[in-house]
């Protein structure tokens, strides 16, 4: 199984671009819940995603419910400021379930209703009183890498870089 990220109609290209690259490096699942509000092709979007879009596992959907029917025993966790848990207190160590960390738009968030109907597992992240919310994208890699963490980063590279091959140049 594996983990995924789910962006429920996003707004702004350069964020899904910097989601997917995070998607490719960590071969998490990137899901895209219509509508989107920009074009796949957007020039924003194919820059922050560099050249690493066809190494992203990519899926589009019309709707959460249409998600929620395909993967109906995954275990879906909704990220949002209003969350009553915090990210850190939820086990994802189970490599055999497919988890999903589902984001609302950037400009509105999840609806309410997904919300209300799945209080127990809406998350949210700490942060100070300074700001209204963090990056979409920083969020996405938070949860992510908190999820690799937690399963001991199965099928990733961890071995330390061999620095007795690596050549520093005097500047």
């Amino acid at each position: 199984m594996m983990n995924h990220i789910v962006l429920f109609q996003p707004e702004i290209p350069a964020n899904t671009g910097n989601i997917s690259r995070t998607c490719a490096g960590t071969n998490t699942a990137l899901h895209l819940v219509r509508p989107l509000g920009f074009s796949l092709e957007d020039k924003y979007l194919k820059r922050a995603g560099l050249d690493y879009w066809e190494s992203v596992n990519l899926s589009m959907h019309d709707s959460l419910d249409e998600l929620f029917e395909k993967y109906p025993k995954g275990k879906f966790y909704f990220i949002t400021k209003f969350g009553e848990h915090t990210y850190s207190g939820f086990d994802y160590s189970n490599t055999d379930e497919d988890i999903f960390f589902v984001f609302g738009k950037e400009t509105t968030g999840l609806p309410d209703s997904v919300l209300r109907d799945h209080r127990e597992t809406c998350l949210r992240i700490p942060m100070s009183e300074n700001i209204r919310s963090l990056n979409l994208s920083n969020t996405a890699a938070i949860l992510t890498y908190e999820a690799l963490r937690q399963q001991d980063f199965q099928n990733m590279d961890v071995a330390a870089p061999d620095y007795d091959r690596v050549v520093f140049e005097d500047k």
